[in-house]
């Protein structure tokens, strides 16, 4: 969901080419004293890394050589450089990589260091540490090793636009705990207008994307992709059926959101920029875009099924250690630092791209006078109470996942009910999942 700046992004492509050309060679290349940390990111992001690493230096000694991509060509270059032996000291991982990077050699087990260390894992969001532990057959549960630490967590938020609200003389909804599926619809039925007349609707209540958006209906309305140990896919239930329906009858029967059609000609995203949607989502990432917009916005939770309990996802990017760094004591410090510092935190918040990863000091960001959003509080009630882990996030790969979004077109455009559709595509995700269960098995034997 989170949206790249175009010029941003070949501004930092053409430095990251050139930082990569400079440093060369492998980890521990060089320098004993200086160590590599590869990440990615726009200018605002490269600029608090910069801020922090300077003063990491002046505290240790120890000089960090910091080689950027942006988000679409890191996973290219992070694997190029695996390939080629010449893996970075300190870099980012991302969930769905950890297990494989694990089986192949190429992380470093820090659990020693770290619990070795002064640092408090316990001020420090369990679903992000958690996240980085592996015990050879599930990730993310307490009792594995870690292979490395939260860089942040992304609590996926749900937003609306306040000005639209009150202009139309809607009473604002509680930010603690938002609508019901009904309350929903029935608030953005009152939205979606014709506001200059010409016949064709010109203001939406919301407009979702399915794959970043049914996760939070499902789960509040009991469903879920698979069972706990992650060996059964599950979508083909009552439960999830019900969310799915309930997603494409917001177009094609209540006709709150743009239909595919409408879509087409101004996306979601430009339209709720533009002020033309009521409630659309919103994660940190996006805070320091948002802020300046024309019209206010605020948070709240997800609109919640039958159940009544909150849900939605929490992502996070993790910071790992090569297994083959020359340095590996002073790589895991940096680790550290750059994870649990306040102010290398503080750097990372005031650009407004993440939450603070230290419990306390996320609670005293949420509760700041004057904050923007207002409701920050909505992004640690889920990193804390209501976010889970998206369903392909400790799986060893995504086919399994992928497969349900690959023919839903139909469901979405009305020509086929959510049931007939999940019954068609479970046998298919299973046989996916079976094979991913299977690779994750070979590589833990080949390891």
């Amino acid at each position: 969901m989170r949206k790249t700046k175009i010029v941003a992004a070949a501004a930092l492509a053409s430095v990251a080419a050139l930082t990569l050309t400079a440093c060369g060679g492998g980890a521990g290349e060089g320098d004993a004293d200086t160590i590599q940390f590869m990440f990615r990111g726009g200018p605002d992001e490269k600029a608090a890394y910069e801020a922090a690493i300077e003063r990491f230096t002046e505290d240790t000694g120890v000089k960090v050589d910091m080689i950027v991509t942006d988000a679409d060509q890191y996973a290219t270059k992070l694997q190029a450089a695996v390939s080629g032996g010449k893996v970075p000291d300190v870099f980012y991982i991302e969930q769905a990589n950890l297990q494989s990077y694990v089986h192949s050699g190429v992380l470093m087990d820090i659990t020693d260091l770290v619990e070795e260390s002064d640092i408090d894992l316990d001020n420090i969001w369990q679903f992000g540490v958690d996240s980085y532990r592996f015990d050879g057959t599930l990730q993310g549960t307490p009792e594995g090793k870690l292979y490395g630490l939260p860089k942040d967590v992304g609590p996926f938020a749900f937003g609306y636009n306040k000005t639209m609200l009150e202009e139309a003389g809607i009473p604002l909804p509680d930010p603690a705990t938002g609508y019901t599926w009904d309350e929903f619809v029935d608030v953005t039925k009152q939205l979606t207008v014709d506001k200059n007349g010409d016949g064709a609707v010109d203001q939406w209540g919301t407009g979702l994307n399915v794959q970043w958006n049914l996760q939070s209906l499902v789960w509040s309305n009991g469903g879920d992709w698979t069972n706990e140990d992650r060996t059964e896919v599950t979508v083909d239930t009552p439960e999830f059926a019900e969310a799915l329906q309930w997603f494409a009858d917001l177009t094609n029967v209540e006709k709150v959101t743009p239909s595919a059609s409408d879509a087409a000609t101004l996306d979601t995203y430009q339209r709720w920029m533009a002020g033309e949607i009521g409630f659309f989502p919103v994660g940190p990432w996006d805070v320091s875009v948002y802020n300046d917009l024309d019209f206010e916005y605020d948070l709240i939770p997800w609109p919640v099924g039958s159940t009544g309990e909150q849900a939605t996802w929490l992502g996070s990017l993790g910071i790992g250690v090569s297994a083959t760094s020359k340095n590996p004591e002073a790589s895991v410090d940096l680790v550290k630092y750059l994870t649990t510092d306040v102010e290398a935190q503080e750097s990372l918040v005031a650009a407004n791209i993440q939450i603070p990863n230290l419990i306390d000091m996320a609670e005293e960001w949420a509760a700041e006078e004057g904050a923007e959003p207002a409701n920050r509080a909505e992004f640690v009630n889920i990193a804390q109470n209501t976010g889970r882990a998206m369903p392909a996030a400790y799986t060893y790969g995504a086919a399994w996942y992928d497969e349900l979004w690959t023919n839903i077109q139909p469901v979405l455009d009305g020509e086929q009910t959510a049931e007939d559709y999940l019954a068609e595509v479970q046998p298919r995700m299973q046989t996916l999942l079976d094979e991913a269960n299977m690779r994750a098995e070979q590589a833990a034997s080949a390891g």
